[in-house]
Protein backbone atom coordinates (compact mmCIF):
# COMPACT_ATOMS: atom_id res chain seq x y z
CA UNK A 1 0.00 0.00 0.00
CA UNK A 2 1.33 3.42 -1.00
CA UNK A 3 1.36 5.62 2.06
CA UNK A 4 2.68 8.96 3.29
CA UNK A 5 2.54 9.86 6.97
CA UNK A 6 3.28 13.37 8.19
CA UNK A 7 4.30 14.26 11.72
CA UNK A 8 5.87 17.09 13.67
CA UNK A 9 3.19 19.74 13.61
CA UNK A 10 2.20 21.70 16.68
CA UNK A 11 1.82 25.10 18.29
CA UNK A 12 4.79 27.46 18.27
CA UNK A 13 5.32 31.15 18.89
CA UNK A 14 6.28 33.47 16.08
CA UNK A 15 10.01 33.27 15.45
CA UNK A 16 10.13 29.66 16.57
CA UNK A 17 10.96 26.48 14.70
CA UNK A 18 9.38 23.14 13.87
CA UNK A 19 10.53 20.15 11.86
CA UNK A 20 7.97 18.21 9.88
CA UNK A 21 8.55 14.65 8.71
CA UNK A 22 6.98 12.77 5.82
CA UNK A 23 7.53 9.01 6.00
CA UNK A 24 6.90 7.12 2.77
CA UNK A 25 6.16 3.46 2.20
CA UNK A 26 4.83 1.20 -0.51
CA UNK A 27 6.76 2.65 -3.45
CA UNK A 28 10.31 3.06 -4.71
CA UNK A 29 11.30 6.23 -2.92
CA UNK A 30 14.25 7.05 -5.19
CA UNK A 31 12.01 7.31 -8.28
CA UNK A 32 9.86 10.10 -6.95
CA UNK A 33 9.84 13.65 -5.71
CA UNK A 34 8.17 14.65 -2.47
CA UNK A 35 6.50 17.99 -2.09
CA UNK A 36 5.20 19.89 0.92
CA UNK A 37 1.98 21.83 0.55
CA UNK A 38 -0.10 23.79 3.03
CA UNK A 39 -3.67 24.90 3.33
CA UNK A 40 -4.78 27.68 5.63
CA UNK A 41 -8.43 28.01 6.69
CA UNK A 42 -10.50 29.42 3.85
CA UNK A 43 -7.62 29.40 1.40
CA UNK A 44 -6.56 27.16 -1.45
CA UNK A 45 -3.79 24.65 -0.98
CA UNK A 46 -0.41 26.08 -1.97
CA UNK A 47 3.01 24.65 -2.67
CA UNK A 48 5.79 25.16 -0.16
CA UNK A 49 8.80 23.10 -1.21
CA UNK A 50 9.83 19.91 -2.93
CA UNK A 51 12.82 17.62 -3.28
CA UNK A 52 13.74 15.01 -5.84
CA UNK A 53 14.76 11.81 -4.09
CA UNK A 54 17.01 10.77 -6.99
CA UNK A 55 19.27 13.82 -7.26
CA UNK A 56 18.37 15.93 -4.24
CA UNK A 57 17.33 18.97 -6.27
CA UNK A 58 15.05 21.29 -4.35
CA UNK A 59 12.57 24.08 -4.93
CA UNK A 60 11.06 26.61 -2.54
CA UNK A 61 8.13 28.95 -2.78
CA UNK A 62 9.17 32.60 -2.42
CA UNK A 63 7.22 32.91 0.80
CA UNK A 64 9.46 30.41 2.60
CA UNK A 65 12.85 30.91 0.94
CA UNK A 66 15.58 31.46 3.49
CA UNK A 67 13.38 30.19 6.35
CA UNK A 68 12.46 26.62 5.40
CA UNK A 69 14.82 23.81 4.42
CA UNK A 70 13.77 20.55 2.83
CA UNK A 71 15.92 17.43 3.08
CA UNK A 72 15.66 13.74 2.39
CA UNK A 73 16.94 10.64 4.16
CA UNK A 74 16.62 7.98 1.49
CA UNK A 75 17.69 5.23 3.87
CA UNK A 76 14.63 6.01 5.98
CA UNK A 77 12.33 6.90 3.06
CA UNK A 78 11.63 10.15 4.88
CA UNK A 79 11.58 13.80 3.83
CA UNK A 80 11.91 16.58 6.36
CA UNK A 81 10.85 20.21 6.32
CA UNK A 82 12.79 22.34 8.78
CA UNK A 83 10.82 25.51 9.41
CA UNK A 84 12.60 28.41 11.09
CA UNK A 85 11.57 32.00 11.82
CA UNK A 86 7.94 30.97 11.70
CA UNK A 87 5.29 33.62 11.15
CA UNK A 88 1.59 33.61 11.99
CA UNK A 89 0.87 33.46 8.26
CA UNK A 90 2.59 30.06 8.16
CA UNK A 91 -0.32 28.65 10.14
CA UNK A 92 -1.90 25.88 8.07
CA UNK A 93 -2.35 22.17 7.69
CA UNK A 94 0.81 20.89 6.02
CA UNK A 95 0.58 17.96 3.62
CA UNK A 96 3.22 15.99 1.79
CA UNK A 97 2.62 14.48 -1.63
CA UNK A 98 4.61 12.15 -3.86
CA UNK A 99 4.83 11.96 -7.61
CA UNK A 100 6.91 12.27 -10.73
CA UNK A 101 9.46 15.06 -10.17
CA UNK A 102 8.05 17.18 -12.99
CA UNK A 103 4.53 16.85 -11.67
CA UNK A 104 5.52 17.69 -8.11
CA UNK A 105 7.42 20.81 -9.18
CA UNK A 106 4.44 21.85 -11.30
CA UNK A 107 2.23 21.33 -8.27
CA UNK A 108 4.48 23.58 -6.20
CA UNK A 109 4.84 26.47 -8.66
CA UNK A 110 1.43 26.52 -10.35
CA UNK A 111 -1.64 27.28 -8.28
CA UNK A 112 -4.12 24.47 -8.49
CA UNK A 113 -1.81 21.91 -10.08
CA UNK A 114 -1.58 20.07 -6.78
CA UNK A 115 -4.88 18.45 -7.80
CA UNK A 116 -2.98 16.28 -10.28
CA UNK A 117 -0.94 14.61 -7.54
CA UNK A 118 -2.49 11.37 -6.39
CA UNK A 119 -0.49 10.32 -3.33
CA UNK A 120 -1.02 12.43 -0.22
CA UNK A 121 -0.54 12.18 3.48
CA UNK A 122 -3.23 13.00 6.02
CA UNK A 123 -1.74 16.36 6.99
CA UNK A 124 -0.29 17.84 10.16
CA UNK A 125 -1.42 21.11 11.72
CA UNK A 126 1.06 23.92 12.31
CA UNK A 127 -0.16 26.85 14.38
CA UNK A 128 2.05 29.91 14.84
CA UNK A 129 0.92 32.33 17.51
CA UNK A 130 1.79 36.01 17.44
Amino acid sequence: EVQLVESGGGLVQAGGSLRLSCAASGFTFDDYAIGWFRQAPGKEREGVSCISSSDGSTYYADSVKGRFTISSDNAKNTVYLQMNSLKPEDTAVYYCAAGDPGAVVAGIITMGFYRYLEVWGQGTLVTVSS
